[in-house]
């Protein structure tokens, strides 16, 4: 595996690559550090130091996103989760606006119209989420426990505001255009190279509060738990996100002129966890809005209480139990929209292709659809446990919510380091064909 590193760098082109994507990294980790104009950096600080025992709180998920911007209010504050957004909106307006399918099945011109339509949708959100973000920091909601929070934003003057959102909304559209250099120019997807860089970059700062707060022998015991019980999170999580379900196609031999077309055999391949880590996002967003509601409201009422007492906390049961809930539906939802039984069957009919013993047309599609609908039972029932496993560690552990290993975190860095790889191993083969890996 060294050697294959190795010969990567000494390949020109490759490494040129390589060494692009790592300085766009690079850049964008300097990005998330630089404050915000308006923002007394002394006073986030402290903040931020007082809250590092209680987590994030409701912004837990953005903070993880934005490799920590989020809380200390810097230019990359928004991070990467407005384009995440407006990629998840456009991919769902697709399915239920007729002008937006037409504009899929036109091909790589239409794929760049909704590109388009998305880098203007994440600008949008860009201005609608900094917004949010200045006034809740303005308010003291953003660090509830924090003593000097209502003098982090000093200037409450209208231009300071509009300068603010304004230097978040173009921090927004400056990683968009990293991550589309990335992709043009560099290794793997930018997009989600750069969701790669902000979750990785929180992990030895959590390692190491866990050792901190640890007991048992200055803490190096619960630190050794913590890595075995990742290391085996990574490993079932890439069994997992490697198994798939290959249904067998043959398409039959056609005769034009005097050739011959056709006969080959290949598959379908259906992942078991199809729908990625999209189900994680949507029910965490979704369990988000309640106990935003109720902190923007300042509501003292019997339903504020019991939002706060079974919606906010996340080692109650009635939260876990919704939690894990909603992720199965929403992986049955993504897997539903995202992938179409009778578009694929009609596809395979028009050129000539059929699975063995099941008639071509209606009989295929509902075929496929009864495979994909048993594959995605263990699917989602695999992602909601591995979303819980933060939970455990508060209640096991006392690790707070920030426990590395598990949830969105864990399905995102494996994935994208799997691709990545992918990616590498495929140039790799163009040149040397034992490949990344003996």
């Amino acid at each position: 595996m060294l050697t294959a590193f190795a010969r990567a760098f000494k390949t020109p082109d490759l490494r040129k690559k390589l060494l692009f994507t790592l300085g766009i990294m690079v850049l964008f980790r300097l990005g998330a550090h630089v404050p915000v104009p308006g923002v007394s950096f002394e006073n986030v600080n402290q903040c931020v130091k007082e809250a590092e025992g209680a987590g994030a709180g409701l912004f837990g998920l953005v903070n993880m996103f934005s490799g920590g911007a989020l809380l200390q209010l810097t230019i990359f504050a928004l991070g990467i989760m407005p384009y995440i957004t407006a990629s998840i909106i456009l991919q769902l307006l697709v399915v239920v606006i007729p002008r937006l399918e037409a504009l899929k099945k036109e091909g790589q011109s239409g794929q760049a119209k909704i590109t388009q339509y998305t880098r203007y949708l994440t600008v949008a959100l860009g201005v609608l989420q900094a917004t949010g973000l200045v006034a809740t920091a303005r308010s003291g909601s953003l660090f509830a426990q924090c003593t000097v929070r209502d003098q982090i934003i000093p200037d409450d003057s209208i231009f300071t505001t509009i300068t603010m959102v304004i230097v978040m909304t173009a921090g927004t559209a400056l990683i968009m255009w990293l991550g589309e250099l990335i992709t043009d120019r560099g290794i793997g997807n930018g997009m989600s190279i750069l969701m790669f860089v902000s979750i990785a970059a929180g992990f030895p700062g959590l390692l190491w509060a866990i050792k901190l707060q640890g007991n048992l022998a200055d803490g190096w015991i619960e630190f050794g738990v913590v890595i075995l019980a990742g290391l085996a999170m990574v490993a079932l999580v890439v069994f997992v996100e490697q198994a798939q379900r290959r249904i067998p196609v043959q398409y039959a031999k056609r005769m034009i002129g005097r050739r011959s077309y056709g006969g080959t055999s290949t598959y379908i391949p259906l992942k078991v966890n199809q729908a990625g880590v999209i189900p994680v996002i949507f029910a965490s967003s979704l369990l988000y809005i309640p106990a935003l509601i109720v902190q923007f409201s300042g509501s003292q009422a019997g339903w504020a209480d019991w939002i706060n007492q079974h919606l906010v906390k996340g080692d109650h049961p009635y939260y876990i139990i919704t939690y894990f809930v909603l992720i199965v539906f929403f992986a049955f939802f993504y897997v539903a929209i995202s992938f179409n039984p009778e578009e694929v069957a009609d596809n395979m009919k028009k050129y000539g292709g059929f699975i063995p013993g099941i008639r071509a047309g209606r009989p295929t599609a509902e075929y496929l659809s009864y495979v994909l609908n048993r594959i995605t039972w263990p699917g989602s029932l695999y992602l909601g446990l591995i979303a819980l496993v933060p939970t455990v560690a508060l209640v096991l552990f006392n690790a707070n919510q920030n426990f590395p290993f598990g949830g969105t975190s864990i399905l995102i860095i494996v994935g994208v380091g799997l691709e990545t790889v992918k990616q590498i191993e495929s140039q790799l083969q163009q040149r040397h064909y034992e490949g990344f890996l003996r």
